[in-house]
């Protein structure tokens, strides 16, 4: 069983295999992704994305989030579960912020994961006052979408990098066991990973952080939207599903489904 020591433990300097973290919605995607050997179990506000079909992440709640962690939970998986904070659910008063995030904690999540840089050491240091572990998440931080005018790389100048350089210490200064850094050059997330003594796990920051993250449906070509240039697809899972479907709709127009196999055999009081 993975837990929150054994990932802060994870440096790729110091001979740890780099850490896999995968999203995950629900009990049967849990199941197969905690099967495949993954560390993490992400919940991610994504679900408003792949799952829930908006534009964005910021029409996710806690509710929502809480309830897909449940169904993650459920699976009993091995991988370490880390729920995301949605957007306005850390925002707010410390209090707050510690009842939203033991909402997901209740619900099965072992960690919450919250955006952000500097700004967010306080809510940090309230979360781990109340045992709560906290992962961080830097660079192109998709509830700040309107802030920053899109899904756009960050860190792309000297003056930005340094920055994001600076939250990262910050939020390992303040307690954070790992950081996702997400959408910025190979070598800002190079330069991160090695300042820190925790782990990085990046999504579209190059091959030298600590571990990598992708979404579910992006990896299994079930997103039905386009996809960032960080996301390799893995399997047309989504192609396979269409080609079932067709299959059992032919089956049944054409009569050959159900057939004796699949019907139940009628007991001769019955057919008397």
């Amino acid at each position: 069983m993975s837990s929150v020591p054994q990932i802060r433990r994870r440096k790729r300097r110091t001979g740890s295999e780099p850490l896999v973290m995968v999203t995950a919605y629900d009990e049967p995607g849990a199941r197969y992704v905690d099967a495949g050997g993954v560390d993490m179990l992400l919940v991610g506000d994504s679900v408003g994305n792949v799952v829930l079909g908006h534009s964005d992440t910021l029409h996710v709640t806690v509710a929502d989030i809480a309830h897909h962690v449940a169904a993650v939970a459920a699976a009993r998986p091995k991988a370490l579960i880390v729920a995301d904070l949605p957007w306005l659910s850390y925002h707010v008063s410390r209090e707050d912020t510690i009842k939203n995030a033991a909402t997901l904690i209740r619900a099965g999540a072992q960690c919450v994961k919250l955006e952000g840089g500097s700004n967010r050491v306080d809510m940090i240091t309230a979360l781990l006052d109340a045992e709560i572990p906290v992962m961080g998440h830097i660079g192109l931080t998709p509830q700040s979408v309107l802030a920053m005018g899109g899904f756009k790389v960050q860190g792309k100048t000297r003056e930005a990098a340094e920055q994001l350089l600076l939250d990262a210490l910050a939020l390992e200064a303040a307690g954070v066991f790992a950081i996702v850094i997400e959408g910025v050059p190979s070598v800002v997330g190079t330069r991160v990973t090695e300042a820190l003594a925790i782990p990085t796990i990046g999504i579209g920051a190059g091959p030298d952080t600590d571990g990598q993250v992708l979404v579910f449906h992006d990896l299994l070509g079930l997103s039905g939207r386009p996809v960032a240039k960080f996301v390799r697809q893995y399997a047309d899972v989504g192609g396979l599903i269409t080609e079932a479907v067709g299959h059992f709709v032919a089956d049944v127009r054409s009569g050959a489904f159900p057939s004796e196999v699949e019907t139940y055999a009628n007991p001769t009081e019955l057919l008397d």
